[in-house]
């Protein structure tokens, strides 16, 4: 349990933090604090969020957030804030050395925006220590539903709140509720899908981590309303942290009687297990998880039955497959009610959403804000904007099957159906911000790759389609593409979206897509002009060497493998007879005198010549 008047130590364990040596921090602050004679609490926590300035910790009472912590400044925090009060200013976040820092965690521009549902509990508790979820309210939400409320009206309430999948398309948790229990059928399943796979990624796994009560009691209120008796939690084998905290909060919650028979003393009894996947990106799609359950391999099934349908979920029990972050906020719904849940948020889209904020932005890490709030906020606000200075291109939400949205949006409200509605998608949660050297065709052709390689090969058109549209883009990015390629590009996608048997092929082209729509200059200047202006991809453009930049130190000749650069008495140049447009000359040059333009287009020759 928590220790009563004296200080404390919140201390982010997350994976990020734990990488970047958070261990080695708290075994230092125990020895130096044990050697001055303080007795403090230190509280090792999930995830606290801003993963780029890990390890992190809030120094309370006095609330203090120290970011970037080493093993060395333990002993300045316990004589310094632990004996004294006051703050180890060298530790504070400030944005930039020309600005004061900030003591307090909540008035970082990181945390002034956020709004914490799901992710209430992460940097609060210890997730290895029931009792610190205990003490904070957890497990209150199913005693209140067990004691006062029926199944029907757990249900209701939860259908009231409007919750939407917090995992994909966004379709409403309650009714989804609904349709496993009209089934009929006297065993059930619920289970998380915690398989989270998208590139830069990781909402699931910090409340996994950092609050795995919080998703055992949601899961718990799911299977009182539809009357389940057993559950899953299927999670990523490269999650080790979060499959050795479930498996221990399940123990607790069973030695407690949160879990088995008669759970606190009523009729209702529900246990549950974690299932550890091999990693299959398409294992996140519900029927290829339930088969990946079941010992199977993880191929998607043909619908119907659903899911909630008796011959559909695992072992053929109607079965309920929910997000992690969808469960994590039904505890908090069935607590304060429907209503408080909706005046957060928008009418359509009530509630928070988790994204990982990465990418060109300087301030990364893991933001939870309302629904509503405007890319914009996120990315220039809490994000602090594009890093160096550079202009902002492009934010690609929804992961490798979302879409990237230019400029023109960033004023837009970020809900279900907005980004629907301009070819993008919510999904899971990721946000990769790019600036103005990210070349857009190219990161088609990252996500492309991704997901081709993650296709379970079951039905041609992902199998076939993503390897045609990949080849096309490797064509373009390589300087080989043709005036037909775009034609062609689109075709296949639009067939791929429309004839794919499960979501990771139908949304498979959303990148080529909406860059196509928002971006198809640039697709233009790689086919037509064989120049890519980010600078990114190579064989593409013209190498010529500026003069009047040019201060002769020749490491452009001496990075040439192919002896393309040429020397002369008073300069260099580039022969485009022997360039290969490997761009070691590029970025050999410190001062950036070696310039990439369009190829000059061939003049006509004059007719009778």
């Amino acid at each position: 349990m928590f220790k009563e008047g004296v200080p404390r130590i919140r201390m982010c364990t997350g994976t990020a933090c734990v990488a970047t040596g958070a261990k080695k921090v708290g075994q230092q602050l125990e020895h130096h604090s044990k050697v001055a004679g303080h007795d403090i609490d230190i509280v090792h926590t999930g995830c606290q969020g801003f993963c780029q300035e890990g390890p992190v910790m809030k120094i309370e009472p006095q609330g203090y957030y120290y970011n970037r912590v080493k093993a060395t400044d333990a002993h300045d925090i316990v004589s310094t804030t632990i004996s004294a009060g006051y703050s180890v200013r060298k530790l504070l976040f400030r944005q930039s050395v020309m600005e004061e820092p900030l003591e307090i965690m909540e008035t970082l521009p990181f945390y002034k925006k956020q709004k914490r549902i799901a992710l209430r509990n992460n940097g609060l508790v210890d997730p290895r220590n029931i009792n610190h979820y205990i003490a904070v309210g957890g497990y209150r939400a199913l005693a209140k539903a067990l004691s006062t409320m029926t199944p029907d009206e757990v249900l209701e309430e939860v259908d009231k709140a409007n919750l939407r999948g917090r995992g994909g398309a966004g379709f409403p948790a309650g009714k989804k509720w609904k349709h496993v229990k009209s089934s009929g059928y006297p065993i059930k399943f619920v289970i998380a899908n915690g398989d989270e796979g998208d590139p830069g990624a990781f909402m699931d796994r910090s409340i996994m981590e950092g609050d795995p009560h919080g998703l055992i009691e949601g899961m718990l209120l799911c299977a009182y309303a539809i009357g389940a008796q057993y559950g899953y939690i299927y999670v990523r084998h490269e999650y080790p942290l979060a499959v050795v905290n479930l498996k221990h909060a399940i123990k607790q919650a069973t030695e407690m009687g949160f879990l088995g028979d008669n759970i606190l003393g009523t009729n209702f009894s529900f246990s549950m297990d974690t299932r550890e996947g091999a990693g299959a990106f398409v294992c996140g799609e519900s029927t290829a998880l339930v088969a990946s359950i079941e010992g199977e391999r993880g191929f998607p099934r043909p619908r119907p039955p659903r899911l909630s349908e008796y011959g559909g979920g695992v072992w053929n029990y109607p079965s309920n497959l929910n997000n992690i972050e969808t469960f994590a906020c039904v505890p908090h719904i069935i607590e304060n009610g429907s209503d408080w849940f909706k005046s957060i948020g928008t009418v359509n889209s009530p509630g928070t959403k988790v994204f990982a904020l990465t990418g060109k932005v300087r301030n990364t890490g893991l933001v939870e804000v309302p629904m509503g709030i405007t890319l914009r906020e996120i990315i220039f606000e809490i994000g602090g904007g594009i890093m160096d200075g550079k202009k902002f291109k492009a934010v690609q939400t929804g992961g490798p099957s979302g879409g990237c949205l230019p400029e023109e949006y960033l004023d837009m409200a970020v809900d279900f159906d907005s980004l629907a509605n301009v070819g993008s998608m919510m999904g899971s949660g990721g946000m990769v911000v790019m600036d103005e050297e990210t070349c857009v065709v190219d990161v088609s052709r990252f996500f492309l790759t991704f997901t081709k390689e993650e296709s379970c090969g079951k039905c041609p058109p992902c199998r076939i389609g993503t390897y045609q549209m990949l080849d096309i883009l490797n064509k373009i990015t390589a300087g080989k593409g043709e005036p037909e390629d775009l034609e062609r590009l689109e075709w296949l996608s639009e067939r791929v979206q429309k004839m794919s048997l499960c979501g990771l092929g139908q949304s498979a082209p959303n990148p080529i897509l909406s860059t196509l729509k928002y971006f198809r200059q640039e697709y233009e200047e790689h086919v037509h002009d064989k120049y890519c202006r980010a600078k990114v991809c190579s064989g593409l453009g013209q190498f010529t060497i500026d003069h009047a930049m040019c201060f002769l130190c020749g490491l452009c000749k001496q990075a040439c493998a192919f002896n393309a650069v040429k020397e002369t008495r008073r300069t260099y140049f580039i022969d485009q007879d022997e360039c290969t447009k490997c761009k070691a000359c590029y970025t050999a040059c410190p001062i950036g005198a070696v310039k990439i333009g369009k190829v000059p287009k061939p003049k006509p020759v004059a007719a009778g010549r």
